[in-house]
Parts: C-alpha cells; sequence; structure tokens
C-alpha cells in the first residue's frame, strides 16, 4: 500500500478519535448539567455557588481587594444592575457592574441614609437638566430631548454588622428597585456581616496560635536554660573541649528556637534542633539518657509547624526520665504512611493518668509544665484540623507516647 494512503488512513482515524472524545466530554458535561434537575433547583445550585465563591473571598476581612473580589459574585446572587460596598466611615470599598452618569449622587444618598444604620430604599430621580447648560447646542437640540424626561437610578441599602456594630453598607443599584430588592440586600447584608464574624473568629484563632508559640518559646527559657549552663559550667575545669563544644550547641539551639520569622520548617531542620537539644541533656543526665532513632530519608523534607517536635521530646525527658531511678530511654521515629509524614516520641517513664491527660489537652487543668504539649496540639489542629491533633498513649508506670501527623505536600506553607 502506498505511503500516502497509509498517511490518510492515520489521519482520519486521528480525527475520528478526537470527534469522539469531544462528544464523550460534550455528553458528560450534559449529563452532570440535567443531574441537577429541575430549574428550581439549577438556580438553588447557582445561588449556593455565587455564596460559596464570594464567602471565600470575605475570610481576608472586608478590605477593598476582598470587597473587590466579592462584589461580582454578590451582584448576581442580587440580580441588580450595579452593586457598591462602602466602610463605615462611607468609604467607598468598591463599585461593580454598570457606572451611571449619577453615580457619586447615588452614592451621596446611600450614605446619608446608610448614617441612619438601617435599611432604606432610594427612589429614582429625575436627572439635573442643568447639565447641558452652556455644553453646546440648546433647548431645542437632540442632546436637550436626550435627558428630557430620564431618571436617575435607585438603590436598596443596608448595613452590614459584626457582633451588633455596623462595619459596612451594602447599595444595590438599580432602575426600579422596591419591596423585594430591598428584603433581599437586607439578608444579604446580614449573611455578609456573619461572613465577616468567621473571618474575625479565624484570625482570633490565629493570634492565639501565634501567643501560644510565643508563651512556648519563652517556656523553654527557664528549666532548660539553668540546666545547660550548669552542665557546661561543670565541664569548664575538667574537660574545656566539651565545654566549648557544649557552649557552641546550646548558641545554636537558642538561636533557632528564637527566631522571630517563619512559622514553619522541615522536619530535618526540627530533628537537628531535637539533636542539639539532646546533646545538652545528655551532658547532665549522662548514660542514664538513652536515645533510639529511625528516621525514614523520605520525611526529611516535609514541612511540620516550628517548634512542633522539640516540646515532645523535652517533655519525654522532664516528665519521663527526670521522675524516674536508672537509665530512661526515648525513642523517636519518623516515617511515611500514605500521604503522611508520621512522628513519634516514646519515653519508658513514668507516665500519667489519662484523665488528667485528657484535661490537659482540653484546656481544663492548669497545664503546669506540660504546656509545651498542649501548644502543640492547638497549633497542630488549627494548621491542619482536628484530624491531625497528638495522639497520646499513657498510663502511670507505662511510659508515654506521643505520635503527630502531617500531610507531606503542603502547597499553601513555606518554609
Amino acid at each position: 500500500m502506498p505511503d500516502s494512503v497509509l498517511l490518510l488512513a492515520l489521519a482520519v482515524g486521528v480525527v475520528t478519535l478526537a470527534i469522539a472524545a469531544v462528544a464523550g466530554v460534550g455528553v458528560q458535561i450534559l449529563r452532570s448539567f440535567r443531574e441537577l434537575g429541575s430549574d428550581a433547583e439549577r438556580a438553588t445550585y447557582q445561588t449556593l455557588h455565587s455564596a460559596a465563591l464570594a464567602g471565600g473571598h470575605l475570610r481576608a476581612g472586608l478590605t477593598p481587594d476582598s470587597a473587590a473580589r466579592a462584589a461580582r459574585h454578590l451582584r448576581t446572587l442580587l440580580g441588580c444592575e450595579a452593586i457598591a460596598l462602602l466602610d463605615a466611615d462611607g468609604g467607598l470599598l468598591t463599585w461593580d457592574g454598570a457606572e451611571p452618569p449619577v453615580r457619586r449622587e447615588i452614592l451621596d444618598r446611600a450614605r446619608d441614609d446608610g448614617r441612619r444604620h438601617r435599611p432604606a430604599l432610594l427612589k429614582p430621580t429625575p436627572q439635573a437638566r442643568g447639565r447641558r447648560h452652556g455644553r453646546g447646542p440648546g433647548r431645542g437640540s437632540r442632546r436637550g430631548r436626550e435627558h428630557r424626561g430620564d431618571t436617575s437610578p435607585g438603590a436598596a441599602t443596608a448595613p452590614v454588622r459584626v457582633d451588633g456594630d455596623v462595619v459596612g453598607l451594602l447599595v444595590a443599584v438599580s432602575p426600579s428597585p422596591g419591596a423585594g430588592l430591598l428584603r433581599a440586600t437586607t439578608e444579604l447584608a446580614s449573611w455578609l456581616g456573619s461572613q465577616l464574624e468567621l473571618a474575625d473568629l479565624e484570625r482570633s484563632r490565629t493570634m492565639l496560635v501565634e501567643a501560644e508559640l510565643k508563651a512556648l518559646r519563652a517556656q523553654i527559657s527557664p528549666h532548660f536554660i539553668y540546666n545547660s549552663l550548669n552542665a557546661i559550667a561543670s565541664f569548664i575545669n575538667t574537660d574545656p573541649a566539651r565545654a566549648r563544644e557544649l557552649v557552641l550547641e546550646f548558641a545554636d539551639f537558642t538561636r533557632y528556637s528564637f527566631r522571630r520569622h517563619g512559622d514553619f520548617t522541615t522536619l530535618a531542620e526540627e530533628l537537628r534542633s531535637i539533636d542539639r537539644y539532646l546533646l545538652l541533656e545528655r551532658a547532665r543526665f549522662g548514660e542514664r539518657l538513652q536515645l533510639s532513632l529511625t528516621i525514614a530519608p523520605e520525611v526529611l523534607s516535609t514541612i511540620v509547624p516550628f517548634l512542633s517536635l522539640q516540646p515532645l521530646v523535652e517533655n519525654a525527658v522532664r516528665h519521663g526520665l527526670e521522675s524516674r531511678a536508672g537509665t530512661g530511654t526515648i525513642t523517636i521515629r519518623a516515617y511515611e504512611e500514605g500521604g503522611d509524614a508520621v512522628v513519634s516520641v516514646e519515653d519508658d517513664g513514668v507516665g500519667m493518668d489519662p484523665e488528667r491527660l485528657r484535661a490537659l489537652l482540653a484546656g481544663q487543668d492548669g497545664g503546669g509544665n506540660h504546656v509545651g504539649l498542649r501548644n502543640v496540639d492547638l497549633r497542630l489542629r488549627q494548621v491542619y484540623g482536628d484530624g491531625h491533633g497528638l495522639v497520646v498513649e499513657t498510663a502511670p508506670g507505662e511510659g508515654t507516647l506521643v505520635t503527630l501527623r502531617v500531610p507531606k505536600s503542603q502547597p499553601r506553607h513555606e518554609v
């Protein structure tokens, strides 16, 4: 068979496959659209979809940027000609939609009514004919006839409240606003307030976690620094080289622990900090403190919250070994399981009562020296959700096993 015939047959085959693929995609799209059911169900879906998109932008609070991103979806929800969002002082955050020549007049009227802090309906008003005076043709001109009898759009306005305080004003512009638009604007303003309250709650949770991290850094210093300096001092006369080495390790550890930038680090950096910490603790405990490490190389680059492992190891040393006689062993494991990196810290120390542990993690106990354990648990839940809190297994006289699990892939977090 000639080569040209083969090439033609191949081309026809490729085109046929392409047409079949496009047809298949079209059928899938049509089928998914039909699965929504009736017109009412499709309208409900569109409404919820627009609300979800707008709500996502408002999680950053009511700013010019978030308002501009959310306004298009809010206008879709109201089905109006244009929409405006003003701040608590009447400043324009964003305008989305058609821009009539009398936009300033609409906003001024909205601000005046907005100061009453209640929903209001702004009726359309005749346009001022004086606009054409001194600007071209006279009364009988075409331009004059265009403005005769025209009216500027009206609007429905409603205050946006957060915890009872007015933080903004929602303005829905329409050629013929009525009671229906006013009710819809009022309900949407109420929904906006609830989204902004969620944003405030999220910021408060973030500030709480940052405060917990600062408390954790402060909690490291008194006990550990005092004991480390005492251990270093004990080697100054008997082993100056060892004392010098410990001073350098102490400096590196404190530099890492008290750094001011970054909420995340790598598992490798956390383990390196733990190595320095245990080196300093072994200078104090000597052979009483034994260590077992099993670390899978593939998890070393995993991103973890800053200072999420060191408090667990410190807890094992202080509450697992200090209170018991003889030798104690700390076992640290890190491995991959599914899409997660799993890290466990285990000691064979004195353990504790599970009921007291639950009270500590729930914040129902003063916490005492276990504040690091609760801080880490809170921060893990804040970053990854409640399913990623610490898992602690313990009993009096049975030691303690603490396990944390973090996703290996975290595109939102950077070191």
